[in-house]
């Protein structure tokens, strides 16, 4: 130990101290160089990219963020509740450096079988008996499957009588203030396509998820919901622009934009499809009487997607108290050609994509099921109308 005096002030310093915090630096430039040469010597499917490091930080929630933040400053604990969990953070290291997550056991072949990823959907909100190893798929047939002619039955297409509603007790007046449309107009049904047993080859110009768009048009008005419909064949309109059918949401995405500036109370969209699953996953039996069952599609990739996803979960949670089961939740899509990930919802904050029935379903099974959700969606926005006070219309 050596010691300096200068000006009445004593300077001591520790010589071992000072030679272990300069080894200390030496070591620390290696490592950083030495970790920086095998990253960057790594092939390019073993490096960890800035994209694989986005995709692993979505999977954070907003608690285990305020647990990260609460390290630095306790400010941001304070207001998780008691039932907060802390994260697993040894889970999503060792996710982050393997791709495996032990919650998902998809991740674990996800990487070995071609084409898995077109089944590497998320389930946002789980619906009763909905798992990884059940979600729904949707079909992609290309386009001269879409735009073949097939012969279709006419039965139980007859439009129900109108006039037999009593009126209801509020409504919007003369304004629109819902829009529905068909990205997949096309998307038809097994029992009434002769001949037909391909649910990829379920398509038809007229026998198709239009009918459906109508029906729900029609539950909504009697309910005091004024309603357009929109029933454009998208499969035209890609024949015409020579896309992919991975571009439907394109052919409406104009259609939809159009109705928004043309309609200032135009507030809620609602993109009908219907699921490519059989039977035995589309169906629910309730009081005797079968139904379609129905999910909603969330495209993650659009700003108004924790919106979208606020409302679509209003509807599911308010239909498996009335009808559990009914609903098979919520889901964001994998993000292949036949998807955008935005699925036109960028547009408005109350706009939603729901899949009802599926293939093999009957237009009366799934006519149910809309009346279902034309009453719990008519709740749901009366009462939000109450609350922002700004009454659409006049009410009665």
């Amino acid at each position: 130990m050596k010691g300096y005096r200068s000006s009445n002030v004593v300077v001591t310093v520790n010589g071992t101290s000072l030679k272990k915090a300069i080894v200390a630096v030496i070591l620390g430039f290696i490592l950083v160089f030495a970790v920086s040469g095998v990253m960057t010597s790594l092939k390019p499917e073993y490096r960890v990219t800035s994209s694989s490091i986005n995709e692993f930080s979505k999977r954070l929630n907003g608690e285990s963020l305020l647990y990260i933040l609460g390290y630095t400053n306790a400010y941001f604990t304070q207001g998780l509740s008691e039932e907060a969990k802390k994260p697993n953070y040894g889970s999503a290291l060792f996710e982050l450096t393997t791709s495996i997550n032990l919650d998902d056991p998809r991740s674990l072949i996800r990487n070995e079988i071609p084409g898995f990823f077109h089944y590497d959907g998320e389930i946002l909100v789980a619906g009763e008996g909905i798992n990884y190893a059940n979600m729904p798929v949707e079909s992609s047939p290309p386009m001269e499957v879409l735009l073949a002619e097939r012969e279709a039955s006419a039965v139980e297409l007859e439009e129900e009588s109108e006039g037999n509603s009593p009126p209801p007790a509020q409504t919007t007046g003369d304004k629109r203030t819902v829009f529905i449309y068909h990205s997949h107009s096309r998307e038809s049904f097994l029992p009434y396509l002769k001949g037909v047993t391909d649910p990829d080859s379920a398509s038809h110009p007229e026998v198709n998820v239009t009918k459906l768009g109508t029906k729900l048009q029609q539950e909504l008005i009697d309910r005091g919901i004024g309603t357009d419909v929109d029933t454009t064949d998208t499969a035209l309109g890609l024949k015409e622009k020579n896309w992919t059918y991975g571009k439907s949401y394109d052919i409406t995405r104009p259609i939809v934009q159009e109705a928004l500036a043309g309609n200032q109370h135009l507030n809620y969209l609602i993109d009908i499809h219907r699921d490519a699953g059989r039977r035995s996953s589309t169906t629910i039996e309730i009081n005797g009487e079968s139904y379609a069952k129905l999910y909603f599609v969330i495209g993650k990739k659009n700003p108004n997607y924790e919106q979208n996803q606020k409302l679509a979960n209003q509807i599911h949670e308010k239909l498996q108290e009335k009808y559990p089961g009914l609903s098979k939740g919520l889901f964001d899509p994998p993000a292949v050609a036949t998807r955008n990930g935005l699925y036109n919802q960028d547009l408005s904050p109350n706009s939603m994509l729901i899949e009802v029935g599926g293939v093999d379903n009957t237009f009366e099974e799934m006519n149910r099921t809309l009346e279902i959700f034309a009453d719990v969606f008519s709740e749901i926005y009366w009462d939000a109308e109450k609350v922002d006070g700004t009454p659409e219309g006049d009410r009665q």
